[in-house]
């Protein structure tokens, strides 16, 4: 019988047991995805000025909206990302999507400016892919499309592979750093960090544009590139912390002794749970991420007010979003309830959109806007909160790269078509109304209201499959040193025998 208990020891004094290391590296990642989320709305707030200026009318700026996502979903790169991540790791594919994102945000930022207008890449762009706004049309593209919505798209969709590429590669990562330890609250701080940026960008977008009097849709874009490679650099500096890391724990690459391979998706795609989650997230995420392409214009509409103004009101959501979710997350980590807190986030949702919908049009009041935006805010935290840390319960760890890359791909074909169908149905709901100003919201708000009835429905499914199957999703992720003991006991039992 052997006595050897080193063989299965967990691995001591790791640069990720150290708390200020492991929170360095969380500040890394989560920077570079701040500047990720303030290119993402950039031009939110901008939807008045780009109609009056470049002559985005509400089909091409749903378009562009959409765009985003349209490689992730329809060329797959998404899932070759989590292949690429599982295959060369964290640190390889962080710097990838760095130098993707600056790349693409930089064509969208030429194609506002006024150098682009004159050149005789527009005039190209003017005759590039004028296929017929119909139903087989997949693409973000369409004949009398403006040509700087065209180049605009082509650049949004580069930067959208890079930002998803960067999405799963820093969830992998926070899993790597938090194993075992604080992983909600810190996925909760960093999608906490990234929704300032949203916050920042929904009031500090305008103001940039219209400075001095002089609108320029482009200006805010010259800023955000400049941001983004700063957040290049960020995931360059993680990258030399993590291969530190990585020589303490005795492997020159992550999962080399048990590689990935593309068989291994169907342990994913064959589990009943993971494909509940998958709806969840794109039913959810579909009735937030759109909703921010236009709620800066909603309100505008709603309540009569600025650009500037809507943005100090749809100021709340993402900073309350921001304070909140680390604090669920925490609760998280050492209470559980992750699939209650999917139930309630998706009710609180459905309660938003309802007011958008029926009660501010008729009351136009600022009050009950901030109210419902709160109200949003609050759900925004309790589902990514939960939602995210629920994965690796799910999946095997060597998968978890191909796991989050697969919700990400499902997630992205609601982010790519929604913003479509918003832009669309406001362009139906509104025939003949040619004043941004103008434009009602009633129908498209309500489609919002539809997403978050069928998130609710899944989520109550998925917190019975918890009970009948016992996943461990109301359960919570901080491990105790007592278990720990216990299982490490039980580790070296079964080594011996």
């Amino acid at each position: 019988m052997s006595t050897n208990k080193t063989a299965v020891a967990a691995p001591q004094n790791l640069l990720r047991d150290k708390a200020w290391a492991r929170w360095t590296a969380l500040v890394l990642l989560a920077s570079a995805m701040f500047f990720a989320y303030i290119f993402v709305d950039v031009l939110s707030p901008l939807q008045e000025y780009l109609q009056s200026t470049k002559g985005w009318d509400p089909m091409a700026y749903g378009r562009f909206a959409g765009s985003e996502t349209f490689l992730n979903v329809f060329v797959f790169f998404l899932i070759f990302a989590g292949i690429i991540l599982d295959k060369m790791g964290v640190r390889f594919t962080a710097i990838l999507s760095g130098a993707v994102m600056a790349g693409g945000a930089f064509l969208n930022y030429y194609a506002l400016t006024d150098s682009f207008a004159s050149s005789g890449l527009a005039h190209f762009m003017d005759n590039f892919v004028n296929l017929p706004d119909t139903w087989w049309n997949i693409t973000p593209f369409y004949d009398g499309m403006p040509a700087s919505a065209k180049l605009s798209a082509i650049g949004f969709m580069i930067f959208g592979c890079g930002c998803e590429m960067a999405g799963i590669t820093v969830s992998r990562g926070i899993v790597k750093w938090f194993a075992g330890k604080e992983m909600a609250l810190a996925m909760g701080a960093e999608m906490a960090i990234a929704r300032i940026g949203v916050a920042v960008v929904v009031v500090g977008s305008p103001f940039i544009a219209t400075l001095h009097g002089n609108i320029s849709v482009s200006r805010p874009l010259a800023l955000c590139v400049v941001l983004l490679l700063i957040g290049l650099i960020s995931f360059i500096v993680y990258a030399f912390m993590d291969k530190k890391l990585e020589n303490q724990m005795g492997t020159n690459g992550e999962e080399k002794d048990d590689p990935f391979k593309i068989s291994d998706l169907k342990y994913i795609l064959s589990s009943k749970v993971f494909w509940m989650v998958a709806m969840l997230c794109v039913l959810y995420y579909s009735a937030i991420f759109p909703f921010q392409k236009y709620a800066i214009n909603m309100l505008q509409c709603n309540l009569g007010i600025s650009a500037q103004e809507a943005g100090f009101v749809f100021f709340v959501f993402p900073l309350g979003a921001a304070a909140i979710t680390p604090v669920l997350g925490n609760f998280l980590d050492r209470k559980g309830k992750g699939a209650s807190m999917l139930i309630v986030g998706a009710i609180l949702m459905i309660l938003c959109h309802l007011t958008f919908a029926l009660v501010l049009p008729a009351t136009r009041s600022s009050l009950i806007a901030y109210g419902a935006i709160i109200l949003l805010g609050i759900s925004f935290s309790l589902v990514p909160a939960s939602l995210w840390p629920s994965v690796p319960k799910l999946v095997d760890n060597k998968l978890l790269g191909s796991a989050y890359a697969v919700i990400f791909w499902i997630q992205n074909i609601g982010l790519y078509a929604f913003p479509m169908i918003i832009g669309a149905v406001l362009a139906a709901s509104n025939p003949g109304v040619d004043n941004p100003m103008e434009y009602n919201y009633t129908v498209p708000m309500l489609v919002f209201a539809s997403l978050g009835v069928l998130a609710l429905i899944i989520g109550i499914a998925l917190k019975a499959l918890d009970a009948k199957h016992h996943y461990g999703l109301e359960l919570p992720n901080i491990v105790s040193e007592k278990a720990e003991e216990e299982a490490l006991g039980a580790e070296v039992a079964t080594a011996e025998e």
